[in-house]
């Protein structure tokens, strides 16, 4: 008996039943705001990129690419759908920090396209895919950005996936060990890539290198069954500083969707730049939109990954403090468009940003639990005004206001359906634990029509 034989009986014991009612609620939510930003994302370039080239290296045409209608294989689905959920970085955020819904939630839909499964059958899957990239990174205590070596769902991610995979094709433990050692061998990405089109394919690798994996065990592929705890194996490498091996077996006591949960993101974004917009959006509010701004001071943790004063695109912006705050403090609000190469070089945001001045101050912790964000600016008349942002709304212990999610949900899927297409799939996953392997099916029609 070894860490991975006795987390994958945990994981394996775990049903439907045993999920509880609060789990499965969270777990329904994750799989919503997952499609809903994934249907987004189908219309941004690096998904009609990658689109075409699944498309012209051919394949069975197994599952559906979203918002679409065009088939590939499952693997490729799995692929293509999980980059076009983070591609916005709109996907929701989890402690410690991973993107745990784009490699979990499209395998587990590709799949179910494939063989048909039901509704509590795929809530059962993600919820199980979710808690392991949960408590891998809790027993990790991978609790700051600026000190991660990888970027987190490239490791944690595709372990995720294998998982998922695992519970869907019902593979017993062993063949589970096999399907995480495998997986385990393609972990890994570079946070190098940080802004740039390739971020996204982080995702859609670990989706389908963990898919495939388990596809792979299933036909009797071997790997090193006890991964994680061998020597230069997956704890080592990934978790070199420290892991805690109980916090790993806790699985589901609770779950860490349910406990600390997961915090739904409100701006397409990189998380770290949601304190910034969030005390932007404020001090719009507070100078009544006023845009006579002579200098903006903001002091944040040390995070040199979102320490971008001039972005290259719309779309580097998404991790520069400077260019998010900017864009809330002249729009007063932050959406899909303000990522857009034009909105980027507008020149209202050129002049601003050419008098934002960044302290980066080492003394304030950079988790997301504890760092927080000051942001002064000055107008031209020669007043001063502060804001401060200790926790965006929709993270932990700052709940979203009413209507909130609702209207990131319309925002996002009112670039792929109509209205009462889009209605009509919101009510459909609201129900999704009724949904026999007939209803997923037409579920799915839903989500990959064009």
């Amino acid at each position: 008996m070894g860490l991975t034989q006795d987390i994958c009986e945990i994981i394996h014991a775990t049903t439907y039943e045993s999920l509880g009612d609060e789990c499965i609620d969270r777990v329904k939510e994750a799989i919503k705001d997952g499609i809903a930003v994934a249907l987004a994302g189908s219309k941004e370039a690096p998904v009609t990129i990658l689109t075409e080239h699944l498309v012209a290296l051919g394949g069975l045409p197994q599952a559906s690419i979203w918002g679409s209608g065009r088939k590939v294989s499952v693997v490729q689905a799995a692929y293509v759908n999980s980059v076009a959920t983070h591609v916005q970085d709109f996907e929701p955020m989890w402690s410690p920090p991973t993107h745990s819904v784009s490699p979990t939630v499209p395998v587990a839909f590709a799949l179910a396209e494939l063989h048909g499964f039901s509704g509590r059958q795929l809530i059962t899957a993600v919820a199980k895919g979710l808690e392991i990239q949960g408590r891998l990174q809790y027993a990790g205590d991978q609790y700051v950005p600026e000190e991660l070596k990888f970027h987190p769902p490239g490791y944690a991610g595709v372990i995720g996936s294998a998982v998922v995979a695992a519970e869907l094709l019902q593979l017993d433990v062993p063949q589970m060990r096999n399907a995480i050692g495998l997986a385990a061998s393609r972990a890994g990405a570079l946070l190098a890539n940080v802004g740039s089109m390739t971020k996204a394919t982080h995702c859609g690798n670990a989706a389908a290198s963990g898919l495939d994996a388990a596809m792979l065990a299933q036909r009797g592929f071997t790997a090193n069954p006890d991964v994680f705890e061998a020597h230069k194996g997956f704890v080592k490498t990934f978790y070199p500083n420290h892991f805690d091996a109980e916090r790993l077996l806790a699985f589901g006591k609770p779950y860490r969707v349910v406990d600390p949960g997961l915090a739904i993101k409100l701006f397409p974004s990189q998380y770290g730049t949601h304190y910034g917009i969030t005390a932007g959006i404020e001090m719009h509010r507070k100078l009544g939109g006023r845009k006579d701004i002579r200098r903006v001071r903001m002091v944040s943790p040390v995070m040199k990954y979102v320490n971008r004063p001039q972005p290259a695109t719309g779309l580097d912006g998404k991790f520069s403090l400077q260019y998010t705050t900017s864009a809330a403090l002249l729009d007063g609000t932050v959406r899909i468009a303000t990522f857009t190469d034009e909105r980027r070089f507008r020149t209202d945001m050129v002049a601003l940003l050419d008098k934002f001045e960044l302290r980066q101050d080492e003394a304030i912790k950079g988790d997301f639990h504890s760092m927080y964000v000051e942001v002064e600016v000055e107008l031209e008349d020669g007043s001063r005004h502060k804001t401060i942002c200790k926790a965006p709304r929709g993270s932990w212990g700052a709940p979203m206001a009413d209507g909130e999610h609702q209207a990131k949900l319309d925002d996002c899927l009112r670039y792929a359906l109509p209205d009462a297409t889009a209605a009509k799939l919101l009510a459909e996953l609201d129900r999704l634990e009724t949904l026999d392997a007939r209803g997923i099916s037409a579920l799915i029609k839903l989500i990959a029509s064009s």
